[in-house]
């Protein structure tokens, strides 16, 4: 049996942090109710999308403010805040960062003026060809330089917008200012045909609610009906939370709006399906609905496979909490070995700036997880997780395990090796970091001190999405891109989504491609108050 040596990893620290979904969306138009609470609780079923920030916008057909803060959904918003955003029209955003761009700067909604009014705009999703946008940006100031006075450039030079200029969320704000048409759709309709990458945008005006989509359709989003109105999300929960019946998904490459009159749907693009695979094997909340398919039963089925595909004598089938629980019950109704709890999670647990001590680290104190010695002990075990980014947090998990007496552990795991990195919108580990990228399945196994190590195949996981393999993108697995990247070649800057920019890795990379208080803002009629 291994013995404690006292060492607190990085691993088994609350910072360490596995794939992250940039961001979560939510907009409601609901005349005569709490929009704007509405738009709380509904970004309250999204925070595991993202927990650095949040922010919502409010319309009352005349003003839109915004207010937007770091922090966790109940930490940026109280009662009286709430209050504050009256009207009729709501957009919400919660977001996840890189390293070193978690700043008040990059919360949105983001919100700036038209010829048409105010726009306020949320981003799930991550924009590629962002140097194009920047010259788009750069050149359209010149092209009105001329037309604007001097106090207006002052004020223009002063906004949010142009301080925000590294961001993508806010290049397409100020896009959506110079694009050619008589209202924000028809700017609209101009410009996302030139966006590439993925996105998922719920915006808004004085007057109107707008949701649109890529046309690969690669992050979600949903439409609602209330009673009295409409709701867009990123995730179906956000919508049963709020009393939402799910209508739709928003298609890729459609454009809607909502207003007085009901609802529109326009096209900017023809559909070219590539949703991202990952949000049924980690990203979504198991009770979301997507393309028709409950993520909880993807993930149950994906257990099943891996148990066919990798077969072991063992005692009990334990999951690392929470996302590994439903594939663990697959493995372990279709393998008969009994599911159990050897793992136990401290639920309160998130981000904090607070830095164990180097006393705590040598006491060997577990942050996050605990395990249950008297499940555990000497039992050979099936640990089901849904993925293996770096190996750290696996690796923690097997010693802890064995010092608690474990005979034997086998590790499975409910997605392919992840060897590339996501350019569209999840915040994987750079290329050099993915431990698949450089060491094959039996190298990671005794790399992790694993007994045995098995990945469900890129098929089999597929399969159990119950998706066209056509219609899915699986880049993080196989290297297919089935929209254009930056090439690592040719070093240059890109965005990894909801408003921050990373240096894409030089060297070569073969890629296949396949065609505070502070924070409160208002405009008026697209002048700031």
């Amino acid at each position: 049996m291994a013995r404690p040596d006292g060492r607190l990893t990085h691993d088994i620290d609350p910072q360490e942090k596995g794939p992250q979904d940039a961001c979560g969306v939510f907009g409601v138009w609901a005349p005569g109710e709490e929009v704007a609470k509405l738009a709380y609780f509904g970004l309250y079923a999204l925070q595991h999308r993202g927990q650095e920030s949040a922010g919502i916008a409010a319309s009352n057909g005349k003003q839109i403010l915004v207010y937007r803060d770091m922090g966790l959904v109940s930490q940026v918003f109280n009662e009286q805040d709430l209050e504050t955003l009256t009207g009729h029209i709501a957009v919400g955003h919660t977001r996840y960062s890189t390293t070193g761009s978690s700043t008040w700067d990059n919360a949105q909604p983001t919100l700036g003026p038209t010829p048409y009014g105010t726009v306020a705009l949320a981003h799930n999703g991550n924009i590629t060809n962002y140097e194009e946008l920047q010259t788009m940006v750069e050149q359209a100031r010149e092209d009105t330089r001329d037309q604007r006075t001097e106090r207006e450039e002052r004020r223009l030079s002063r906004s949010r917008q142009r301080r925000d200029s590294s961001n993508d969320t806010s290049l397409v704000t100020q896009l959506l200012r110079t694009q050619p048409g008589e209202n924000l759709r028809e700017s609209a309709m101009q410009l996302f045909p030139r966006l590439q990458g993925a996105f998922s945008f719920v915006f808004m005006d004085e007057d109107t609610l707008y949701a649109a989509r890529d046309p690969h359709g690669v992050r979600p989003l949903m439409l609602g009906r209330l009673e009295g109105g409409w709701v867009v999300a990123s995730e179906s929960a956000a919508l049963d939370i709020v009393g939402a019946s799910l209508v739709r998904e928003v298609e890729p490459g459609e454009l809607i709006a909502i207003d007085s009159d009901g609802l529109h749907s326009y096209h900017f693009a023809e559909p070219q399906p590539a949703r991202c695979v990952f949000e049924y094997v980690y990203l979504a909340r198991p009770d979301s609905v997507i393309n028709d398919q409950v993520v909880h039963s993807a993930r149950t089925e994906m257990g099943r496979v891996l148990a066919r595909e990798h077969p072991v004598d063992a005692d009990l089938v334990i999951p690392t909490p929470e996302s590994g629980t439903p594939a663990a019950v697959g493995y372990a109704e279709e393998s008969g070995i009994p599911f159990g709890q050897g793992l136990m999670k401290n639920a309160y647990v998130g981000r904090t700036f607070i830095q164990p001590s180097q006393t705590l680290r040598q006491l060997g104190i577990r942050l996050k997880l605990n395990p249950l010695k008297e499940n555990i002990a000497g039992k050979r075990l099936v640990v089901v997780d849904d993925s293996i980014v770096r190996g750290n947090t696996q690796r923690a998990l097997v010693r802890m395990l064995r010092e608690a007496g474990a005979k034997e552990v086998h590790i499975r795991i409910s997605s392919p090796p992840v060897k590339w990195p996501c350019f569209y919108g999840i915040d994987f580990a750079t290329r050099a970091e993915l431990i698949a990228n450089g060491l094959g399945v039996e190298e990671i196994g005794r790399s992790l001190g694993a007994d045995s190590l098995g990945y469900i195949s890129t098929k089999g996981m597929i399969a159990a999405t119950r998706q066209n393999p056509k219609e899915l993108c699986s880049a993080c697995f196989t290297g297919v891109y089935p929209i254009p990247v930056p090439r690592a070649e040719d070093p240059g800057v890109v965005s990894t989504g909801c408003g921050t920019r990373s240096r894409v890795e030089p060297g070569p990379v073969a890629v296949e491609l396949v065609t505070g208080r502070e924070a409160h803002e208002g405009y008026q009629q697209g002048e700031s108050a």
